[in-house]
């Protein structure tokens, strides 16, 4: 074990010798924020740390120390003097007012050139606003997504950066050393774009993993209850799974779980979960802002409601007496097929998520400006992040095929690998209707896939009724132009509005 002189080269933290040693700095020395500097310090770089509690700053150093070379500071103007210029600052810190207020106090202590990092779960019109904020006081604002847990920053998370070319250039070669690799060997790190770009684009992913995990939890729970297979032997199906198109990181911890045996019961950990999921606020923010794009993505809205719904415990006790089909399982002979079925009907809504989400990605890279490049943000996502999985190669090879392609639903792989999968979805999605088991998931994908299909919805009526009670108008299908009828008029059926 090394000292803390011993770590930081020598010396006592803020003296002399220490001044500028230190190739970069994380401040927030929580799980993450040690990780990540752990992660620095043994890829060679000479690393600052400091915290707000200076015994959390003295722990890592004294129990990682021998990692590589760390600067601990006791004050943010010991740790600001510790870094050479132009200084560069992660912090790793509570989102929100603790956020602001660590950016405040460094940025005071910075100077012109200078660079902090948000490496936390912000919003990105947060980081927009302190990028602008920032920017005008000379200091470069970088909004950083860091997808991977704790796990990911110590080894190698993927890495989501925001803000000016020129902050990206002076970082870029120690998130790449620090980055996860693809199985190509490519960094999983790259500049998403200006100000909040790097933050929507982890907002997004944070999206598409509620999603992915409500539609494997939907597949666990017809198994189950479909079929009536036990928790070790879903697990089994699971890992088969894993070993075709559906091989990720989520269907691999899946089959983990699920052959988990709890240690005071002796019973299968699922059943002594309480099943009430709980959401830290990133795939909420995904739905509030596709909203306000007016992007569709009913997938990963009806994950975030699936959330919501198994935490009102009131509410679900109050109407579990209501009626509903009798559980019935399947006819043994159907389970080979069902299991089949299920498994295209999870590849095929897990298409329709990841489209929803890169659907987001394309309207919010236009709204802002960014210039979002999706084959980039397939690629660095194809490692080190919690939806890491091997189809995303795929993904990326259709945008990089074709830049500015309207979805991937249209990708030749994907329309192949959906048409494939019609008859298995649909009847995964009305057994379950039958059987009583929810899979709002699956049927959220289904109803978006099919409503892009069709060739009229039935929104005309909808405009119809606008237009009836409160003139909202409606544009014509023969002629153009804005009309609204005068419903109380006959005489007078119709005018143009404009």
């Amino acid at each position: 074990m090394a000292s803390t002189d011993q770590a930081a080269g020598g010396g006592t933290p803020g003296k002399g010798e220490n001044k500028g040693t230190a190739q970069i700095g994380v401040t927030g020395l929580a799980v993450m924020g040690r990780n990540l500097a752990r992660n620095l310090a043994r890829h060679g770089y000479v690393t600052a740390v400091h915290n707000r509690t200076e015994t959390r700053t003295r722990a890592l150093v004294e129990e990682f120390g021998g990692e590589g070379r760390f600067v601990p500071a006791a004050t943010p103007e010991e740790f600001v003097a510790s870094l050479e210029r132009p200084r560069r600052v992660i912090a790793m810190v509570k989102a929100g007012a603790p956020t602001d207020a660590v950016i405040e106090e460094f940025a005071a202590l910075l100077e012109p050139g200078d660079i902090i990092v948000d490496a936390g779960n912000a919003h990105f019109a947060d980081t927009r606003r302190r990028e602008q904020a920032l920017r005008e006081r000379g200091i470069h604002f970088v909004g950083s997504g860091v997808s991977g847990g704790e796990e990911g920053a110590l080894h190698g998370p993927s890495i989501m950066p925001g803000g000016s070319a020129e902050s990206y250039a002076a970082l870029s070669p120690m998130l790449e050393a620090i980055a996860a690799k693809a199985d190509d060997g490519s960094p999983c790190v790259a500049h998403i774009g200006p100000d909040g770009a790097g933050h929507f684009v982890k907002m997004v992913h944070n999206g598409i993993e509620y999603a992915d995990m409500q539609l494997i939890a939907e597949s666990y729970d017809l198994l189950r209850h479909a079929l009536g297979l036990p928790p070790e032997r879903i697990a089994e199906v699971f890992r088969g799974w894993n070993q075709g198109r559906l091989d990720s990181y989520l269907i691999e911890i899946t089959a983990q779980v699920l052959a988990h045996t709890d240690a005071a019961t002796g019973g299968p950990f699922v059943d002594i979960v309480l099943d009430q999921a709980e959401q830290k606020g990133t795939g909420r923010w995904t739905v509030q802002t596709a909203l306000d794009l007016g992007v569709p993505v009913s997938g990963i809205a009806e994950a975030v409601f699936a959330r919501s719904v198994s935490g009102h415990a009131d509410l679900r006790a109050a109407a579990r007496e209501l009626p509903g089909p009798t559980p019935t399982l399947l006819d043994s002979a159907a389970y080979d097929r069902f299991a089949e079925d299920v498994e295209q009907a999870l590849y095929a809504s897990k298409i329709i998520a990841y489209a929803q989400g890169f659907h987001q990605i394309a309207v919010g890279s236009a709204e802002y400006g960014w210039d979002i490049d999706q084959g980039r943000v397939a690629a660095i996502w194809r490692a080190g992040c919690i939806i890491r999985a091997a189809f995303l190669d795929r993904i990326r090879a259709a945008f990089d095929g074709r830049p500015d392609l309207p979805t991937l639903l249209v990708d030749d792989h994907f329309a192949d690998a959906l048409r494939g999968a019609q008859s298995a979805w649909r009847r995964v999605v009305s057994t379950a209707a039958e059987l009583g088991v929810p899979t709002p998931g699956f049927a959220a994908a289904l109803a978006y896939y099919d409503s892009l299909r069709a060739e009229r919805l039935p929104a005309a009526l909808v405009q119809g009724q606008r237009d009836f009670f409160g003139a909202h108008t409606y544009h014509r299908v023969d002629r153009p132009g804005t009309f609204h009828t005068l419903w109380a008029d006959p005489d007078r059926p119709e005018v143009t509005a404009s």
